[in-house]
């Protein structure tokens, strides 16, 4: 199915409904993202930021609702579609997803070898020059398991833009990174969509880095998108939700405890 609105926006998300057995993770997600911009999405651990992302990739399916990538409706292609399609997408993993038992330099070669007919030569230039956009060039020879957990992210960063994808899923970017690593990605993240006209998601519970990058944001609460906007005016803000979130606030709509009973009930001091 081809969209309507496909040369504008490389992601479009239409009523999206998703759960694990009876725990309801997304109630009806409608999300757009348009071409070369960066959209971040925020809430907190666990309201269904990174199943948002292995839907919109296909390794998950709704149980109804619609996931458009470049026009496409994801979740009715065939295997063989499938691939082709995420040929088109790059995703730098929330625990980097790095290949074990192969160095940093085979595991950024491997998706152009898998993808491409490129010369050994050119792979290995063009490794190069990934690794190096994120400083890790002198570390091509490592493993990950001698990797601190900031590098391997880094790592896992350069694996994800090895093939200058059309679009570019982020999860969680900014965790375990030192202060100067941090800031460093934060923007490359920004020049690869300036420079390539790629389009970014970022999901991440980090607002004050997010901010900083993107174009637009959209904060997920309770399975949907309980409020969006461009950057600026986010910041500028007086919703409950957006302030409690950008400020760190223990009270307010986004409660701090996962439903349960009260405390004295559970520790058999009162009936409920």
């Amino acid at each position: 199915m081809e969209s309507k609105l496909s040369s504008e926006n490389v992601v479009e998300i239409r009523d999206l409904h998703f759960s694990y057995g009876s725990r309801k993770i997304l109630n009806g997600i409608n999300l757009t993202v348009p071409r070369g911009k960066t959209v971040a999405v925020l809430g907190t651990g666990g309201c269904g930021k990174t199943t948002l992302l292995r839907l919109i990739s296909g390794q998950l399916k709704p149980e109804r609702g619609q996931v458009l990538v470049d026009g496409v409706d994801v979740h009715a292609l065939d295997n063989d579609g499938l691939y082709q399609l995420r040929r088109k997408m790059g995703v730098m993993f929330q625990v980097s997803g790095l290949f074990s038992d192969l160095s940093v330099y085979e595991n950024i070669a491997f998706p152009m070898r898998e993808h491409t007919d490129l010369s050994e030569r050119m792979i290995r230039d063009l490794v190069l020059m990934k690794l190096h956009a994120v400083g890790l060039r002198g570390a091509h020879g490592m493993m990950p398991r001698e990797l601190s957990g900031g590098m391997e992210r880094r790592v896992a960063l350069a694996r994800a833009i090895a093939l200058d994808p059309m679009l570019i899923m982020y999860d969680e970017p900014f965790a375990g990174l030192d202060p100067i690593s941090l800031n460093v990605i934060a923007n490359l993240l920004r020049r690869l969509n300036d420079a390539l006209g790629v389009s970014s998601i970022v999901v991440t519970y980090d607002v004050s880095e997010s901010l900083k990058v993107v174009d637009h944001v959209c904060f997920l609460s309770d399975g949907v998108i309980v409020t969006e906007g461009p950057t600026a005016e986010i910041l500028e803000s007086d919703d409950a939700f957006v302030r409690q979130f950008i400020h760190a606030e223990p009270d307010g709509p986004v409660p701090f405890h996962y439903p349960a009973k009260p405390l004295g009930v559970d520790l058999g001091f009162k009936q409920a």
